[in-house]
């Protein structure tokens, strides 16, 4: 693509967002002179990482409101912050959030650096999440690549090296057409663009300010874009989940390890989860009958979990009905509210 065709793009494609960019609450008008607080754009951009924009939305007021800066953040214990972030996936990021949030906090006064390779030095902080808070919230010519902007791109240039192994070409695609200019506002562009009209499937081509430079348009066939490697088949793994009450509304929990899935999470007691249907040893003797079961999928294997309820007493973290359906991560939300039902 030639100089003059990149201007004309990205001209026609920055006066599509400045009529239709979405309204987001971690989000600038197009053009705004004031640009977003970078701790609301890192924080919008961590959870967004695992989930969309409607599911991710009313997780972004509820930590805004109970933690409006950095340093509010940086101040919470571990356990409030997980039980926060329950239904988010991947609590890891949520341990990454926390080291992140006190790290701002303790070595940089409370306030974010301002250029790429400074926040990619924070805990946590990925080459994606670096490069959109220094163009989003600093307006640095960042080449802010997500998984919509590699859809724009990979249709934009008629990639043909499948996914996994394009994202390398993609990403450098995607530098040729960032600029000084509107940096920020760019990066949201191809986002929007990704989510609203080049969708993975039935793409607005009539309504796409860009398509006159789209070569997957060109083919006749922008749906195949980008091309993916034929996934493994997910495996499949069986547990068991206790759910075990005292009488008084309260239900028994334990900690999870700091490290693997669901680290340092409060959850259910659970026997390991395996191929086979484990033979496993419950927390304590009772009489627990089987409640039925519950299916989850996460990244790299989907779970079925047999739910077993007794009533009785131990050592446990006791905690409310209410605020365990609140707080527990959602594969034991799901097992709960089986035993509750």
């Amino acid at each position: 693509m030639t100089p003059s065709e990149v201007a004309a793009l990205r001209a026609a494609l920055l006066a599509w967002y400045d009529a239709h960019a979405r309204t987001l609450p971690w989000r600038a008008p197009p053009g705004a002179q004031m640009r977003t607080d970078p701790y609301r754009v890192w924080l919008s951009e961590v959870m967004l990482q695992q989930t969309t924009v409607p599911h991710a939305t009313p997780y972004f007021e509820r930590f805004t409101t109970r933690w409006p800066t950095v340093t509010d953040l940086a101040a919470v214990e571990d356990a409030d912050l997980m039980a926060a972030w329950a239904g988010l996936g991947y609590y890891a990021r949520a341990r990454n959030l926390l080291a992140c949030a006190r790290a701002v906090a303790n070595d940089h006064g409370g306030v974010f650096p301002d250029t790429e390779a400074a926040l990619l030095a924070l805990p946590g902080v990925g080459a994606y999440t670096a490069a959109a808070v220094a163009a989003i919230a600093f307006d640095r010519a960042a080449n802010v690549v997500d998984g919509n902007v590699e859809r724009v791109v990979a249709r934009l240039f008629a990639v043909e090296t499948p996914v996994p192994a394009a994202r390398p070409e993609l990403k450098r695609l995607a530098a040729t057409l960032v600029a000084d200019d509107r940096p920020g506002d760019w990066a949201q562009a191809l986002m929007d663009l990704g989510s609203g009209i080049c969708r993975p499937k039935s793409p607005l081509c009539l309504m796409c300010p860009i398509s006159q430079w789209c070569a997957g348009r060109a083919t006749g066939e922008p749906e195949r874009y980008p091309l993916k490697t034929k996934k493994a088949a997910r495996p499949h793994r069986q547990g068991i989940a206790w759910v075990l009450r005292d009488g008084q509304g309260r239900i028994a929990l334990v900690r999870r390890p700091d490290k693997g899935l669901l680290g340092a999470m409060a959850g259910l007691p659970t026997s390991d989860w395996t191929v086979e249907m484990p033979d496993a040893v419950p927390p304590l003797a009772a009489d627990w009958t089987e409640a039925g079961a519950v299916d989850h999928v996460f990244t790299h294997f989907s779970l079925t979990l047999t739910v077993r309820v007794a009533t009785g007493q131990g050592d446990f973290l006791w905690t409310p009905e209410a605020e365990a359906l609140a707080s527990l991560p959602t594969v034991f939300r799901k097992a709960l509210e089986r035993a509750l039902a």
